[in-house]
Order: C-alpha cells, then sequence, then structure tokens
C-alpha cells in the first residue's frame, strides 16, 4: 500500500465495494505485525502508518480476510487460517489448501505470483466441473520476474478465467517510492518484476 496509500484506497473503494484486507495493510494499521517483515518491508509498513489519513485507517481497519461472493471463495492469503498468512506457492501447498474451502474455486493473491491450481493436481486449464484454487498475482509488485501488473478477470457465465498481464508506467511508481524516501531496494523491485 506504499507510495500513494489514501489514492489507492480511494481509487479501490469507489470501483468496489468488495475489498479484502491484506497483511501489509494490517501491518501498516498496526505496526507489531511487522515483526516478520524484511526491513524494506517493515520501513514501507512504518512510512504508510504515517500517510494513511485517519479515515482511511479506520475504512481498512473494518476490511474482512475472506469474502463469499456468487459461490467463488476470495482470501489474501489461504483459505486455510486466512488471517495467519500463509502462502500458496506449490502444487502440494494448494492441495492441502483444498480441504479449507468447499466453493468450486477459491481466488488468492499474497504470493503476488499467478497461478492456477487443480484439486487433481494436474489440470492448468481453468475449466468446469473441477474444484480450483487460482492466484491472480498483484496489481503492483508482481514477484514473477514480469514487472507488468497481474490481475483475473473469471466469467462464471461461461465457466472461464483468463490471467491479464498489462503494461504500466514503473518507472513513475519507482520514482515516487524513491521521492518518498523509502529503501531503494522497493523501487528496484517494481522494475524487475520480484
Amino acid at each position: 500500500m506504499t507510495r500513494n496509500p489514501n489514492e489507492c484506497i480511494e481509487l479501490v473503494r469507489a470501483a468496489t465495494p468488495h475489498i479484502l484486507l491484506g497483511n501489509h495493510d494490517e501491518a501498516a494499521l498496526d505496526l507489531s505485525k511487522t515483526e516478520y517483515f524484511n526491513p524494506f518491508a517493515r520501513v514501507a509498513a512504518e512510512w504508510t502508518n504515517k500517510e494513511l489519513t485517519k479515515a482511511n485507517a479506520e475504512f481498512v481497519q473494518q476490511l474482512p480476510y475472506t469474502l463469499e461472493l456468487d459461490g467463488l471463495l476470495f482470501v489474501h492469503s489461504s483459505p486455510f487460517e486466512p488471517d495467519a498468512w500463509h502462502y500458496v506457492l506449490s502444487v502440494a501447498d494448494a492441495q492441502f489448501n483444498f480441504e479449507y474451502f468447499t466453493q468450486a474455486t477459491c481466488f488468492i493473491g499474497h504470493s503476488h505470483v499467478p497461478h492456477v491450481f487443480c484439486d487433481d493436481g494436474y489440470t492448468r486449464e481453468f475449466a468446469a466441473g473441477k474444484k480450483f484454487l487460482i492466484n491472480v498475482g498483484s496489481v503492483g509488485q508482481p514477484r514473477d520476474n514480469d514487472w507488468r501488473l497481474s490481475l483475473g478477470i473469471i466469467d462464471t457465465g461461461r465457466w472461464s478465467y483468463d490471467n491479464i498481464r498489462s503494461e504500466y508506467d514503473v518507472e513513475k511508481a519507482a520514482q515516487k517510492i524513491r521521492k518518498a524516501g523509502l529503501p531503494k531496494a522497493l523501487a528496484d523491485r517494481l522494475l524487475m518484476g520480484r
């Protein structure tokens, strides 16, 4: 939530009423939650804490960890203990997590790495009739060596899913990080996509 935290919150609020709490959001409100953050992420959380308006901090404070919508489950980290910030990085992680949701599909983010996991352990293409755990990636800070933003679009009428990658002014975002006095490494990782 660094760079323009208030503007980001206001844009998202204007676009949708369906917003989840992420681990960096939580940490920006309660700095004790940065205990396991790397030093750069800790500095960013501290900076964001100071930048947030009271109204936006109160809004973020009340965000849920999970959301069920149209028979789909959405969580930031994982369906297993969504407030404990577990990562789903492998087929084994996904297989474990399939036991913790009943919906046909659960969407996650947290690792910032887009991926489609199927409960059969093999299928990579989204299709009706199977159970999926889908990481949509991240609009900011993708971590799969691709600097472009990543998001997912599901069509529940056709039962299709597309991962979208799009360019944005990544250099401008990196400059804002540097200008804010945040660690250079945070700007550099945007440019590299990790």
